[in-house]
């Protein structure tokens, strides 16, 4: 597939420019003509470029790209991971907040399908645009077997502080670093919130405000979106799709 038309293809269909936000959302680095396998992971690293072009890959689809707010000087570190992308022809294509908000491939509404939720509406804003998700689960639950059929899909240990009742049947998520937005659910009248990784400063937030709070990690919370993107890649133009796991434990 050329590249341009998978580079708008992509723009459109995640809204890249809706979006108030400081990632460059979009192709940041130009490579090959011609697309046959995407690449997609969390992270721009030089790990993650490395495994990339070992698999043949001629784009890399990631949420955290190597631009962010000002412009950044191409010399050291990010010098070599921006030359390592041209020698090697591959493309980097970024969506932060877009694929956080997706309501068909993103972070959010993606991990509340898989969770099996009912009655999906929007949650939670970045910058006036919404992010989330809420919704009520199938059935009420004891919040410790949420916090493992949370578990069982991002496949790492969720932190759960008990703020809330014990039984729960509605849910809010925001992937990421959305901590402080555990008082956007309790103020919506939430029984739980999840998001990626917690703060010290908003500990005691949950207890005081009656609201069971979950964290998942970061990293593994935004491996939802860059994944069923990769999978609506390969239905949608049969391009092949590699993801790679370089997980942070964050």
């Amino acid at each position: 597939m050329n590249r341009n038309e998978l580079v708008q293809w992509l723009d459109e269909y995640l809204k890249i420019g809706e979006y108030p936000d400081p990632s460059l959302n979009g192709l940041q680095v130009e490579g090959s003509d011609e697309v046959t396998t995407v690449a997609v992971a969390v992270d721009s690293s030089m790990s993650t470029f490395e495994q990339a072009a070992a698999l043949g890959a001629q784009m890399l689809i990631v949420h955290h790209g190597l631009f962010w707010g000002q412009p950044k000087a191409i010399t050291g570190a990010h010098g070599r991971r921006v030359r390592f992308l041209l020698e090697r022809g591959l493309s980097l294509y970024a969506a932060h907040i877009p694929l956080d908000a997706h309501r068909e491939v993103g972070n959010n509404w993606g991990l509340a399908r898989r969770l099996g939720m009912l009655d999906l509406a929007d949650f939670g804003e970045f910058k006036g645009r919404s992010v989330g998700v809420k919704g009520r689960m199938p059935d009420v639950m004891d919040r410790r077997e949420l916090a493992q059929m949370v578990e069982a899909q991002l496949g790492e240990p969720v932190m759960l502080l008990e703020g809330g009742k014990q039984e729960v049947a509605t849910l809010g998520i925001i992937s990421g670093g959305a901590a402080w937005d555990v008082l956007t659910a309790a103020d919506e009248g939430l029984d739980a919130f999840l998001t990626g990784e917690p703060k010290h400063e908003m500990f005691y937030e949950p207890f005081e405000n009656g609201i069971n709070a979950m964290f998942g990690g970061h990293y593994m919370t935004e491996t939802i979106g860059v994944n069923l993107l990769g999978e609506k890649l390969r239905d949608e133009f049969g391009l092949e799709f590699r993801f790679i796991y370089l997980p942070t434990g964050l």
